[in-house]
């Protein structure tokens, strides 16, 4: 029997061995050298021309929208970012030297976009998405860099604590993450493709980062496939740009364009959610870049069914409240229905000014998030579609209330089976989650 026992001790023993030196080595693996900071650069030092290039870029990556929060100073962070792991907040990307980027060298700045380590050696969380930043051209990074380190006022706003679990907390562990999840393979272009397509490639799959949303995730938070096929950011759902996208009326080229630049077409409705920041950033931009990202994206979809949009049209407008050839309400929706007539037909019916909610993607997606959210926060107008809004009627229904409502517009708009997890959805949301 002792020495049964003796023998057990001992392989437990070993394990710990074992698994000591696997953490050991683990953390040796992860080690990164730090960069030396330097004196801040003088803005005089940088090229205009260059400055101008590296706002333009920012502007593709978006970078307002994530290191800006809504009663902050531009770049300064702090930007609570919701993930299945915990929330991270942004960085301080203003070029102040105690709380952001002022003592960074390019190369400091190069290795943080293109590896996802910082100037001190620590490993960067995928939530910047660095994993398409490796797309990025190093003289588009470069310009970027000049950008924020001359045309970006410092703030001094030292970064809060990000709120993560252990073992999330451990960013050595985000080695074994890059590992297996980061592809740091330079983009390259189709030859068979025009310049106009590789552009917009390049745009999409590199500082546009569009994937980051758009595509699904495994339980690691890394992209998986289909590539595009829809994702979730923020409880939003962001819908599949490919073959799957849920679109009841087919895209155009000019029709995508309008949507990206202004935020809202008439066949398909008004941007919202997370996706709002990204068409103020296009808002300004150059036209010619943005049809070549709709140049792009319209490939993605190749195979998808065909739409005839007269049809699919009349058989929206059918459906719209107030409309004598519209279904009858079901009885189990009666509560949903009678919620609708008093707070969302005003705007929503027969001939009413909105785009046939039949039309609305969000409600034909397999997850309510979307519909949820645009409930109880209301949507608010992207720069190109001022004038356009809609209230936040959450805070005035009751939890059963908006419930109702949520499940009557899956009913009546779409011929899709009933979404299941509404009741949690509306908690959540009513929860701040």
């Amino acid at each position: 029997m002792r020495t049964k026992r003796n023998k057990a001790w001992t392989l437990l023993g070993l394990a710990v061995v074992l698994a000591i030196v696997g953490v050991v080595g683990l953390f040796l693996l992860a080690r990164q050298p730090e960069i030396a900071a330097i004196a801040k650069p003088d803005p005089a030092s940088f090229d205009q021309a260059l400055v101008d290039r590296g706002r333009v870029l920012a502007n593709y990556g978006d970078c307002t929208a994530c290191h800006t929060r809504e009663d902050g100073e531009p770049f300064a962070g702090n930007l609570p970012l919701p993930t299945p792991f915990g929330t991270i907040y942004t960085t301080n990307i203003t070029p102040d030297v105690d709380t952001g980027i002022g003592g960074w060298s390019k190369e400091a700045f190069r290795r943080a976009l293109k590896e996802g380590v910082d100037r001190k050696g620590n490993h960067l969380y995928p939530a910047f998405p660095y994993d398409h930043f490796t797309k990025v051209k190093v003289e588009d990074v470069d310009a970027i860099y000049a950008y924020l380190m001359a045309g970006v006022q410092p703030v001094k706003e030292a970064p809060h604590k990000n709120e993560l679990p252990f073992p999330f907390n451990i960013r050595q562990t985000l080695y074994v993450w890059k590992a297996l999840f980061l592809d740091k393979s330079p983009f390259k272009p189709d030859p068979t493709r025009d310049a106009q397509w590789n552009e917009g490639a390049y745009l999409v799959e590199g500082l546009g980062h569009c994937g980051a949303c758009h595509t699904p995730r495994n339980l690691m938070g890394a992209e998986t496939s289909p590539a595009y096929g829809g994702g979730l950011a923020e409880g939003w759902v962001a819908p599949p740009l490919n073959k799957d996208a849920y679109s009841q009326m087919p895209w155009t080229q000019q029709e995508l364009v309008v949507y990206l630049m202004d935020g809202w077409h008439a066949n398909h409705g008004m941007a919202a959610g997370p996706m709002t920041p990204v068409v103020n950033a296009l808002q300004n931009q150059n036209e010619i870049d943005v049809f070549a990202i709709a140049s792009y994206v319209e490939t993605l979809r190749t195979g998808a069914p065909k739409i005839d949009a007269t049809a699919a049209r009349a058989a929206a407008v059918k459906r719209e409240w107030g409309n004598p050839e519209a279904p009858a309400v079901p009885a189990e929706f009666a509560a949903g229905a009678k919620v609708f007539e008093q707070r969302c037909a005003q705007c929503h019916r027969n001939n009413g000014g909105s785009v046939p909610l039949a039309l609305q993607s969000s409600i034909h997606a397999p997850d309510p998030g979307s519909v949820v959210h645009a409930i109880w926060n209301g949507i608010r107008p992207p720069t190109g579609a001022l004038g356009r809004s809609m209230p936040a009627l959450g805070p005035q229904l009751s939890e059963a209330e908006m419930t109702a409502l949520v499940k009557f517009l899956r009913a009546r708009y779409t011929d899709k089976k009933a979404w299941s997890g509404v009741d949690s959805a509306v908690k959540d949301v009513r929860k701040g989650k």
